[in-house]
């Protein structure tokens, strides 16, 4: 994605033409975007040396353009309608977020959001310095199935009750504010309490693609090690919520341990995997809908299965690939629930579909 080049833009943003002195740096908050034909312009400022805007999953990376002599970097990206994505800037060897973005992710990337892209609510804008608040309760697991040591942290929202396991759960306690979200979807009536169990990945294409060892040692292991914790919980009706390859994992589970996993949130499924496509120079290209396509096809009784399934509009090439196993999920007899969310392959694009759809899972 280029930059788009204007002799004067800065005041079409609301800015003073002359960048680079006070009364400019005290006006700068970016990204601002206007309309165009096809979605917006959107403006990045960034002020000090040589640095490149990089993007989470919608864009290749900009190279920011420098003002005259100032100290004002700039660029301006042509963005389609309804995007949300995750950016970092890139100066030398250091990633930062945006300084004068105030919607942060973690301490070195930001949130940037069309003005289309509709709000996500209970999911507070916090900044890169705002420390995010972490469960008290920690488990330290030792997994003998998974061969590696982890820390599992556990967080009764409301008081708890139904498990909701996230996985990849380290980036939603350090990246984005999960248990904040959850207190405040509970408090407003839009969630029951629930117990969000945040398990962290050690090795994610090992334990993520269809492999029956992460779920025995959920099921044999962590589990219990929950129930044991003095947290209420309520692990009879278990939530999994994944993304991408948590996504796979999780419908996965729900096909080969039925008996465990029966309510599942998958956001942006890589359900284009099958065994040896990740070594593919393109691995989206294999056969749609990867190996559980496969073996949907072979017959399965999903019944009992309740599943949320939601994808970004920009993931065009994920779409056939999640349009076939929603299909497929559906005949073998599962509740199915649909949606496309404005974003990429993004987590701050699955943030709202990650409330939404655990709360639809619990019905």
């Amino acid at each position: 994605m280029r930059p788009v080049i204007d002799a004067h833009p800065f005041a079409a943003y609301g800015l003073p033409s002359s960048p680079g002195g006070d009364a400019f740096w005290a006006a700068a908050r970016t990204p601002v975007s206007i309309p165009t034909d096809d979605g917006w312009r959107t403006l990045f400022l960034w002020r000090g040396s040589e640095a490149v805007l990089d993007f989470e999953s919608w864009s290749s990376p900009v190279p920011l353009r420098r003002w005259g002599g100032t100290d004002c970097w700039y660029a301006e990206v042509r963005m389609p309608a309804r995007l949300r994505v995750t950016y970092r800037v890139l100066a030398g060897d250091a990633a930062h977020a945006d300084p004068f973005n105030p919607v942060g992710a973690g301490a070195d990337r930001s949130v940037a959001a069309t003005p289309d892209a509709p709000a996500q609510p209970h999911w507070p804008a916090l900044g890169a310095d705002d420390v995010l608040p972490l469960p008290r309760t920690r488990i330290r697991w030792s997994s003998d199935r998974l061969g590696a040591r982890r820390t599992v942290r556990v967080h009764p929202a409301g008081g708890g009750g139904p498990v909701v396991l996230l996985l990849d759960g380290d980036d939603w306690l350090y990246l984005h504010p999960a248990v904040t979200a959850f207190d405040a979807a509970v408090a407003a009536g839009d969630m029951p309490p629930v117990t969000l169990v945040f398990l962290p990945a050690k090795d994610r294409e090992a334990e993520f693609t269809c492999r029956p060892e992460l779920w025995e040692a959920v099921r044999d292991e962590l589990l219990p090690l929950v129930a044991e914790s003095g947290v209420p919980a309520d692990p009879e009706r278990l939530v999994v919520a994944g993304q991408s390859l948590g996504g796979l994992s999780a419908l996965y589970a729900a096909l080969d341990f039925p008996e465990l996993v029966s309510r599942v949130a998958c956001q942006s499924g890589s359900f284009w995997w099958a065994p040896g496509t990740e070594a593919l120079s393109d691995p989206l290209g294999g056969a749609v809908g990867g190996v559980l396509a496969e073996r949907l096809r072979r017959g399965a009784d999903l019944s009992r299965l309740r599943c949320a399934f939601d994808v970004g509009e920009h993931e065009r090439p994920m779409l056939p690939h999640c349009e076939l196993t929603e299909t497929l999920t559906e005949r073998a007899g599962a509740t199915v629930r649909v949606s496309r969310s404005a974003s990429g392959h993004d987590r701050a694009g699955w943030r709202h579909a990650l409330l939404r759809d655990v709360a639809w899972a619990l019905g």
